[in-house]
């Protein structure tokens, strides 16, 4: 018992031993109970399995006062909503990846759910470099602070740039050292097929394999701007990551619903620009005014604000739109 009580990263290890073990739990109920065989997951279910996660991710933050207070369950919501939000970015790209490898709806699914067991190791991994540098080095939070203030002011002037799945150098480098199939091959991500020049028969990867080391990517760079937005809410280890993992999660299981309404957040990453350029200003403003932090309710109120404006704009912008995106 005595162990359990030990100290890992600020937090005991029973609370993470809980967190990780919900995580599990829900990752074997949606493969093994909601989504055993490959179907199609239409926007009723989608937004039904998201309104689970949602539900057990804002419970948690129940779970957080009770056992660490309220102002960490008010900076655990801020993370939490912050993090979904910039996530939300991902729906555009994963769409555009689907749509290149002319990856079936039925099969999608296989694809984001073995992606998330990537991001959770990433971003542990991530969190866990950042909460060492920020505990031996004070000064790494300016440089977060700084770094998200630069992206956001990029972002509102970039607009929404093009983007040319083709080009990547990862799948370049992909496709040029290892045999792929030109066709899907089922739920597949890798099959045995006769070697052109050999004749024996060698391992293949499928085009679902390249998939999901596109969606690997695309987490990987996202998490560059969402790891430190979250470092500049709060430096809690335990806080920083259940906020992350809970809010990818929802995401995953969000993806098909809001693929199918994607046009309707044309304006969004307008909003998501503003809302990186005050989460990197609050550390400098709370210096200016000589307050320890920025207040955890002040920054749970603002952000929502933003994106509450960012979500309506858009919605009001494309009324009347067409109601499927293009490809």
């Amino acid at each position: 018992m005595d162990v359990l009580l030990t100290l890992f990263l600020g937090t005991p290890i029973w609370m993470w031993l809980l967190f990780v073990g919900l995580v599990v739990a829900l990752l074997a109920f949606d493969l093994g109970v909601l989504n055993k065989d490959d179907h199609e997951i239409g926007v009723g279910e989608s937004l039904r399995l998201s309104a689970l996660y949602i539900t057990l991710g804002v419970a948690f933050a129940g779970f957080v006062w009770w056992q660490i207070g309220a102002e960490a369950a008010q900076l655990y919501m801020t993370a939490f909503v912050v993090e979904k939000t910039l996530a939300m970015d991902n729906v555009f790209v994963i769409a555009l990846i689907f749509t290149y490898f002319a990856i079936p709806r039925m099969y999608q699914h296989r694809v984001l759910f073995w992606g998330i067991l990537g991001v959770i190791v990433l971003r542990g991994i991530m969190i866990g470099l950042g909460a060492t540098l920020v505990a031996q080095y004070a000064w790494v939070l300016y440089i977060f602070a700084a770094f998200l203030i630069l992206t956001g002011v990029k972002m509102l002037f970039m607009g929404d740039a093009p983007m040319d799945i083709s080009q990547n150098p990862v799948l370049t480098f992909l496709k040029r050292r290892m045999n792929v199939t030109e066709t899907l091959h089922g739920h597949a991500f890798f099959v045995h097929r006769p070697d052109p020049k050999t004749g024996k028969l060698v391992r293949f990867a499928t085009p679902l394999f390249l998939a999901l080391v596109m969606v690997e990517i695309v987490d990987l760079i996202f998490a560059v701007d969402s790891v430190p937005a979250v470092f500049a809410i709060t430096t809690d280890p335990f806080i920083v990551y259940t906020s992350n993992i809970f809010a990818i999660l929802g995401l995953r299981a969000l993806y098909f619903a809001l693929a199918a309404v994607i046009h309707r957040f044309h304006y969004l990453t307008y909003a998501l620009s503003l809302l990186l350029v005050f989460i990197g200003s609050k550390i400098f403003v709370a210096d200016l005014m000589g307050w320890e932090k920025f207040p955890a309710d002040w920054s749970l109120i603002i952000t929502f604000a933003i994106l509450g404006a960012g979500v309506g704009f858009s919605l009001w912008k494309t009324r009347g739109g067409k109601a499927t995106p293009d490809a």
